[in-house]
Order: structure tokens, then C-alpha cells, then sequence
């Protein structure tokens, strides 16, 4: 089977699976879109073994500096400041999210920067229910509500069907098949 063939057919397939669980069993404990986000990332740093090294560890580190600026943002009301305090803790945290790009594990920057946008994203724009705190309100939750665990576990979820996605399409395009 040619590639491309071969590709979109494991991509739609194992999309086709990852948006049911994500959607149904796996709802609440992960999100779709922060899991395609890492599949996709997975193949633009290269659909390999490493790449899935780099989406993973760059995703979370992306989370967790993302967090780190949320938290520190609502825990440490800066009045006078205005919207020139959150300003400031985004510019040193997403300082430090791309000065690591020397470190190899570290160093698909996109990676990181997917994984704190995807974190920010979440917890800035979902509000609270009747039943649960908005994610703002959940920082320091144990728990899927926590944006810090739920955002990890649907990148590295992500990324690990995107790898599966690779293995895939190498098997559905082995020449000759």
C-alpha cells in the first residue's frame, strides 16, 4: 500500500478510536483536541522513538511551567499591576520554557510550547459547573480536575497514539504489501 494511503488510514482509525475513548469511557480523564495536539506533534519532530521522547517530555514540562505561571498568578494577586502581573509571570515562565532547547530531551520547543498553550487553554477557557470548580479553581486538586494531571495524561496519551499511528502505517506500507 502506498503512504500516504497507508498513513491516513492508521491516522483515521486510531483518531477514529482515541475521539470514542476520549469522548466516552476516557471522559473527564482526558481531552480529545490536548491528545491530537500531542499526536501531531509526535510526527512533526520526527515519528520515531525519539520523537515520541521529545512530544512526551516536552509536552509535560510545557504543563508544568504552565501551571507553575497559573498558579502563581491566582495565588499571588498582584492588584496594582494590573494585567501587567500575569504579563510578567508568563514572560518568565515561558522564558524558561524555551532556554532548556540545549537540553536534547528538551529540545523540540514546539513541544514544550504545545504543552503549556494546551494547559492554558484548558484552565482559562472552562468554566466551573454545578458539580466541579473551574479549572482555575482546581490547581492544586488531586485529581483529574487538577489541569496539571489532566493535560499530561491526554498528551502522553496523545503521543503514544500517534506512535501507535507510525507503527501503523509502517506496517500497512511495507513494500510490497
Amino acid at each position: 500500500m502506498k503512504q500516504p494511503l497507508a498513513l491516513s488510514l492508521s491516522i483515521a482509525g486510531l483518531g477514529a478510536i482515541w475521539t470514542y475513548l476520549a469522548l466516552g469511557p476516557l471522559a473527564g480523564f482526558v481531552l480529545v483536541w490536548a491528545g491530537f495536539i500531542a499526536w501531531g506533534c509526535f510526527f512533526a519532530t520526527g515519528g520515531d522513538t525519539q520523537a515520541l521522547s521529545k512530544t512526551i517530555t516536552g509536552g509535560v514540562y510545557g504543563v508544568i511551567l504552565a501551571w507553575v505561571a497559573l498558579f502563581v498568578i491566582v495565588n499571588v494577586p498582584v492588584a496594582a499591576l494590573g494585567t501587567v502581573w500575569p504579563a510578567i509571570v508568563v514572560g518568565v515562565t515561558v522564558f524558561f520554557l524555551v532556554i532548556v532547547a540545549n537540553v536534547d530531551f528538551l529540545s523540540a520547543v514546539p513541544a514544550n510550547v504545545f504543552g503549556y498553550a494546551s494547559t492554558v487553554a484548558y484552565s482559562l477557557h472552562q468554566g466551573g459547573t454545578a458539580d466541579a470548580a473551574a479549572p482555575l479553581e482546581s490547581l492544586t486538586a488531586v485529581g483529574f480536575s487538577n489541569p496539571l494531571i489532566l493535560v499530561i495524561v491526554s498528551i502522553v496519551a496523545g503521543a503514544l497514539f500517534g506512535y501507535a499511528s507510525g507503527q501503523l502505517n509502517n506496517a500497512l506500507g511495507k513494500k510490497g504489501a
